[in-house]
């Protein structure tokens, strides 16, 4: 009797992996068929006869096994197989492979990928501005990281920092207070704060969470915004204030390649994009400007078709930008400071600090978070042990929501926290127990609804 092993899906004419696979097939999730191998397919679980197993000569072993060899997916953490050098397993990443050595495909590859630290160019100073009032703006949350990042921009680098912050209506109220205290601990720093209208919010939200099963827009609508606020008062850079671990689980979701992350430093590539802004009589592009327009571009006009011809393409940020699209109001501020910046050529550059190398090698949460108590009056979560995401309180059933709908089979899209988490667990100076009851109790892999799910429920209910 042979079966169409667990995770691999039939969809179209092809067999589609909801998984990570070991390497050298780590990326490779698709398996095109004949149509005499998906008639075979379609007839699974069979005998099949020597003519059919001929067929299917290149597929059985991996997609197409004997019972004996029929993968399980865990259904509680007790259960999971670990990797044997991180906190990647087969229940908050399931279809996760294991080579002989009981290494996760990201340990397998951790040389490899040492090299993909941003998709935006990384930077280790920034001038001060002739131009503005301020040198730099950041995207800023009240959590941990965008907190680290101000610090740094502030105290260490002595810069003019604007600091933007988007006011959800799911803000951890630890992350309320740190802001509020931020503002007392750092007297060169402006603070701007936004929010949306509720009705407004709500008629996305309520889109979003029928694409997503949940309403985690950041940081999309806060670009939205805040970027004709750079625009104006002609802010020169901008960060996000994203960890390390955050722009590598892209690579491994698919959703970003390897020349992504070294686009900016590819002199050819300028070279050619700069010459067609000339021929149009627009100014050259500096570096991390690029990567601005980019990402404005794409919530303002919708993604490129190349992405999707590419097999590249992030669901989250589609989804909210289709969210952010039912409130069409929303776009006339963002697509007016998108041309006038083009055309001058006045437009932030989107860049980032190597946050392992400002840390002194490596991004250590437990001494961060001493930093940012001592220097910033920042307020841990009221469990303190959380150290993934701190400043949201419906961050939690993203996760869930992720985990719920890769777990079904329902997405390709491996759970953003599954990914980030087992990366960090290598080098993040803590314990394998804290990484544990985190990762048990504080983030949302359950296969149950979790509690935190009717904050967003309720706002939907009551701002529909």
């Amino acid at each position: 009797m042979y079966y169409l092993q667990n995770r691999w899906k039939l969809k179209n004419d092809s067999l589609l992996y909801f998984g990570l696979r070991n390497t050298p097939n780590m990326l490779k999730n698709t398996v095109k068929l004949s149509k005499k191998q998906k008639a075979i397919i379609e007839t699974l679980p069979r005998t099949l006869n020597e003519h059919e197993i001929k067929l299917l000569e290149n597929l059985v072993g991996d997609q197409v096994v004997k019972a004996e060899s029929l993968r399980k997916t865990p259904k509680c953490l007790s259960e999971a197989r670990f990797c044997k050098s991180c906190c990647a397993n087969d229940f908050i990443i399931p279809g996760i492979e294991f080579d002989e050595s009981g290494n996760c495909p990201m340990c397998q590859t951790r040389e490899n990928t040492k090299m993909l630290k941003s998709l935006v160019p990384l930077v280790d100073d920034i001038p001060r501005s002739k131009r503005s009032r301020f040198d730099v703006a950041l995207f800023y949350t009240g959590g941990k990281d965008s907190t680290f990042m101000l610090y740094y921009l502030s105290k260490v680098k002595k810069l003019r920092v604007l600091a933007l912050t988007w006011e959800i209506p799911f803000m951890s109220e630890s992350a309320k207070k740190s802001i509020e205290n931020a503002k007392e601990s750092f007297g060169t720093v402006e603070f701007i704060s936004r929010s949306v209208s509720k009705n407004d919010l709500g008629r996305v939200y309520k889109r979003l969470y029928a694409l997503s099963g949940n309403t985690c827009a950041c940081p999309s609508l806060a670009y939205l915004l805040f970027y004709p606020e750079l625009v104006s008062n002609k802010v020169a850079y901008f960060i996000a204030g994203n960890e390390p671990v955050q722009a590598l689980g892209l690579y491994y979701n698919r959703i970003a390649p390897k020349i992504a992350y070294s686009f900016s430093e590819n002199r050819f590539l300028s070279f050619l994009l700069n010459l067609s802004r000339i021929l149009t009589l627009r100014p050259p592009l500096k570096k991390g400007q690029f990567q601005t327009l980019l990402t404005m571009k794409q919530l303002a006009y919708g993604d490129n078709p190349l992405k999707q011809l590419g097999g590249y393409q992030n669901e989250l940020v589609s989804n909210v930008v289709k969210a952010i699209h039912s409130v069409p109001e929303f776009l006339p501020p963002l697509k007016k400071a998108i041309r006038s910046s083009s055309r001058s050529g006045n437009i932030p550059a989107f860049v980032h600090f190597d946050m392992n190398k400002i840390s002194g090698g490596e991004y250590d949460w437990n001494k961060v978070k001493e930093i940012l108590i001592k220097e910033c009056g920042w307020v841990a979560p009221s469990d303190d042990k959380k150290a993934l995401h701190t400043s949201c309180n419906i961050e939690k059933c993203k996760d869930h929501t992720q985990f719920i709908r890769f777990y079904n089979c329902e997405t390709v899209m491996i759970p953003f926290s599954a990914l980030e988490f087992s990366l960090a667990s290598r080098n993040c100076g803590r314990t394998k127990e804290e990484m544990l009851y985190e990762m048990e109790h504080l983030l949302g892999f359950s296969l149950e609804e979790i509690p935190e799910c009717a904050l967003m429920k309720e706002f939907l209910r009551d701002n529909a």
